[in-house]
């Protein structure tokens, strides 16, 4: 077992962020279920972007339906204050369509590298992925902090 300097004080997590990305070799006779895990990921990033792009859908909608409410006078509410929730619905079904492609992507890249018989983590993916969501909490945070008292 390989020691690691005592600086690290035993913290995997300081010790994982402060390596390189390292190449994983992958034998030949391993390769068959490489391939299958990576579908597995990919379905799974496909699912995730699937309930994502429904979930913007059915918010986008939800201003459709208070428009049709407030025409046939139903609710009282000014048109400025519908827009929210669309523009929330589009970012989310946008962000769902992202993920699928950069799904996809990743899918083929993995199995060139499978192929090649060496698999790397791709941490820019990550934070990318990371990002993106955050930034959409952020302004749905944002969005129901300014029209909470509306």
């Amino acid at each position: 077992m390989q020691k690691y300097s005592d600086s690290w004080s035993g913290n995997p997590n300081l010790l994982a962020l402060s390596m390189e990305t390292q190449h994983k070799s992958v034998p030949v006779d391993k390769q068959a279920t490489e391939f299958l895990a990576n579908e597995r990921t990919f379905l799974a990033w496909i699912r995730t972007s699937i309930s994502i792009i429904s979930l913007g859908f059915v918010i986008a909608k939800f201003r459709i339906w208070l428009q049709d409410l407030a025409k046939a006078g139903s609710v009282s509410m000014p048109p400025s204050k519908l827009g929210e929730s669309f523009q929330i619905g589009i970012g989310m079904m946008a962000l769902g369509g992202l993920l699928t492609v950069l799904a996809a992507w990743r899918y083929h890249v993995v199995n060139r590298q499978i192929e090649n018989g060496k698999v790397t983590a791709d941490r820019g993916l990550i934070v990318l992925v990371t990002i993106l969501v955050a930034v959409l909490a952020a302004v749905m945070i944002v969005t129901m902090i300014t029209t909470a008292g509306e």
